[in-house]
């Protein structure tokens, strides 16, 4: 079977604060809504934005970080995986299906005000960035 790639990379803004729960056995779970906007020329040639709302989950300790640092209007770099759930409606009995994005990894890229640097957060981890990227060998044949 030939490989298959299934990641995410959203850079936005939350638009309203992360509502973070818990699961029945107690593992924490937050949801948070990220607006990703495009910029483009109408058939006018006049500017227009469009902007896109994308469901965010986060679970684990990376659900509870999120719920701790995230906040409405925060910038976000997200990094995870698509994932559709279906169920049926007990009202109408009529099959639902919602896409979200799984998140891995998120760096928050809101300045805080205080002068602490952008913070990195993964799921099952906290790290902040390298202060300078890994040099590159010239030599590495791809």
């Amino acid at each position: 079977m030939a490989k298959s790639v299934n990641k995410v990379i959203l850079v936005g803004n939350v638009g309203q604060d992360p509502e973070v729960k818990y699961t029945a056995s107690g593992v924490p779970v937050a949801k948070v809504s990220l607006a990703t906007n495009q910029r483009f020329r109408d058939r006018s040639e006049q500017w227009q934005d469009r902007t896109e709302w994308h469901s965010i989950v986060a679970w684990q300790r990376l659900a509870e970080i999120v719920g701790e640092y995230v906040h409405k209007g925060s910038k976000l770099y997200v990094e995870g995986k698509l994932q559709t759930s279906t169920w049926e409606d007990k009202q109408t009995g009529e099959r639902k299906y919602r896409t979200e994005i799984v998140a891995r990894e998120i760096l928050l890229l809101s300045s805080r005000g205080n002068g602490q640097e952008d913070r990195q957060i993964t799921a099952g981890e906290e790290s902040t960035p390298d202060p300078a990227p890994t040099p590159v060998d010239d030599d590495i044949p791809f």
